[in-house]
């Protein structure tokens, strides 16, 4: 005889199941939909491969060698474990806005508001996270990024407190270096008794993608420019100013925020901001950027794609993704681009995937793009809680 416990338990499992099959089902014809206005080139299939929104929203992302996605979810302060069919796990929790996350040999670093902290991996599972970098500067643009170079240096992100301002710390604003024990690494070497500097690069308002060019070893990161700008003197806003940047990094160059920004009619040069300006030559001797995108789109996530399966024509070229704007009347971004490599040089950035942005109203936001084991791109989006898969037909 089965006991009464028992069949409670197999009717309540019954009921969540048919609760739960019910949901899919009606989900099914939502989620198709808004796939379905996605346009992607032609030999192209894009899915949904998870949604995570129940932990909460996907931000930046890292594959390990066994074919594990890791994911940062800044909204609850969790980092999640996917495996290759999507299903997911919490590997840690409690952290303060998580948002940058990448490997150091088997560790996992996630880059925090006020620090880096890595989690060590113990056979199939993780440690809890220890603190690996500290005292980094929160506040205003606080979400960092972490990304370790392929010659095995720490960079990290630090935005700017502010729209435009001049800095009080010096951290603010920049690109920093670390070795892989967490040892401040910056452009300028410090002799005698004083503090090694971490700074690599000044003048970055948010520069929360970074990629390395897999055959030059150049630095590549995205950049957002500086809201409620106008190109004259007290004139109005202009919701086309400034470009977004994607900068090409050297060590100690400044990319000159918060006084001025690139110059559509001159590329080589910058454009000084005639309501914000210096008293020295900086917009003269700070380095234009390599490629602009459209004004407040919010480039963040970038990839390189020549560990990809796309078509040959593809492979030296990257992705970007545009996380959208917030304060333009004719909203921006919400797209992928592809930025165009010839000579090992960007020069130009086509759209890739639209249709996240229908009319005034965007219903997704793509963050984070990365090429998958299996040569695929996955895109990270923090408004549906979803993870997206792109590959050939």
């Amino acid at each position: 005889m089965i006991k009464l416990s028992t069949l409670v338990a197999m009717v309540c499992t019954s009921v969540i199941f048919a609760v739960s099959l019910h949901y899919v089902r009606a989900q099914s014809p939502e989620v198709d939909a808004s796939l379905s206005s996605l346009q992607v080139p032609d030999g192209f299939k894009l899915e949904r491969f998870a949604d995570v929104s129940q932990h909460g929203m996907p931000r930046m992302m890292i594959f390990d060698k066994q074919g594990n996605l890791y994911v940062t979810l800044v909204n609850t302060g969790r980092v999640l474990q996917l495996d290759t069919a999507g299903n997911s796990i919490v590997i840690a929790q409690g952290l303060n806005a998580p948002n940058g996350i990448d490997l150091l040999q088997e560790d996992l670093l996630v880059a925090e508001q006020t620090g880096i902290v890595r989690l060590h991996r113990h056979n199939d599972g993780w440690s809890a996270p220890v603190p690996f970098i500290r005292n980094l500067p929160a506040g205003g643009h606080g979400l960092k990024s972490v990304k370790v170079s392929p010659t095995g240096d720490i960079f990290v992100n630090v935005g700017s407190s502010c729209n435009v301002c001049v800095e009080d710390n010096p951290m603010r604003a920049t690109l920093l270096r670390f070795t892989q024990d967490g040892r401040p690494a910056g452009a300028l070497l410090t002799v005698g008794r004083h503090t090694q500097s971490a700074i690599w690069a000044h003048g970055l308002r948010n520069s929360q993608g970074l990629a390395w060019h897999p055959q030059t070893g150049e630095m590549f990161a995205t950049n957002e420019g500086a809201d409620n700008r106008s190109a004259v003197k007290n004139g109005q806003i202009n919701d086309d100013t400034p470009p977004e940047h994607l900068n090409r990094i050297e060590a100690g160059k400044h990319y000159g925020w918060p006084y001025c920004w690139g110059n559509l009619a001159q590329p080589d040069k910058l454009f000084q901001d005639p309501n914000f300006t210096s008293d020295s030559n900086t917009c003269a001797v700070s380095q234009a950027p390599a490629l602009m995108f459209p004004a407040h789109s919010t480039p963040i996530g970038i990839s390189f794609l020549h560990n990809s399966k796309f078509p040959a024509d593809y492979q030296p070229d990257a992705i970007v993704a545009l996380h959208g704007s917030w304060n333009r009347k004719q909203p921006s971004g919400y797209a992928l681009l592809r930025v165009q490599f010839r000579n090992q040089q960007p020069v130009a950035a086509f759209p890739f995937v639209t249709g996240w942005l229908q009319g005034t109203q965007a219903w997704g936001r793509p963050v984070d793009v990365i090429v998958g084991p299996d040569g695929w791109l996955y895109v990270s989006d923090d408004k549906t809680g979803w993870i997206y898969r792109i590959r050939r037909r």
